[in-house]
């Protein structure tokens, strides 16, 4: 009995690196994927800024690690709140857009101007009145979304300079 058991764990252990091999070719992973963004210049810096000042958890929720990792986006919890630095202005911003309301519902949290869109699943907020667009996005799960701000509102402050 003892000698089947081995072969058969044996039998295991040898499709465990043909097993790891496949997920890495197609892309099995059990991080998040966030796209990032691709900020220029200043943007960027500002990004990488604030990328450092990120906390270790927001609403009790630990950061991860996204996929693929990027200095522009960062994660907490499962499922992922997601924060990606550098994004365009929201739709609703673009004069000239489809979308376009310059009334549109924003809300101040700790210094930090916030726009707020509902998903299908949650909120997404991009900050407003700064030189560089940052982007969190919050599953319902987390209801209320907006109490992950107060925690992000820090690290805004400090890395995303005030303005247009």
């Amino acid at each position: 009995m003892l000698g089947r058991v081995i072969r058969a764990n044996r039998r295991y252990l040898t499709a465990l690196p043909l097993l790891t091999a496949v997920c890495a070719v197609a892309g099995c992973s059990s991080a998040p994927q966030v796209a990032p963004p691709s900020p220029a210049g200043d943007a960027a810096r500002a990004c990488r800024a604030l990328h450092q000042n990120l906390p270790r958890t927001v609403d009790g929720l630990t950061r991860g690690t996204a996929e693929p990792v990027s200095d522009f986006t960062a994660i907490w919890g499962d499922p992922a709140v997601e924060l990606r630095c550098g994004v365009p202005k929201p739709e609703v911003l673009r004069h000239g857009s489809e979308h376009y309301n310059p009334n549109t519902d924003s809300a101040e949290v700790d210094g930090v101007q916030w726009l707020f869109e509902k998903q299908d699943d949650g909120y997404r907020f991009t900050t407003v009145l700064r030189k560089v667009n940052v982007e969190v996005t919050v599953p319902g799960k987390y209801a209320p979304e907006a109490n992950v701000l107060p925690d992000l509102a820090d690290a805004v402050k400090k890395s995303i300079p005030a303005g247009v």
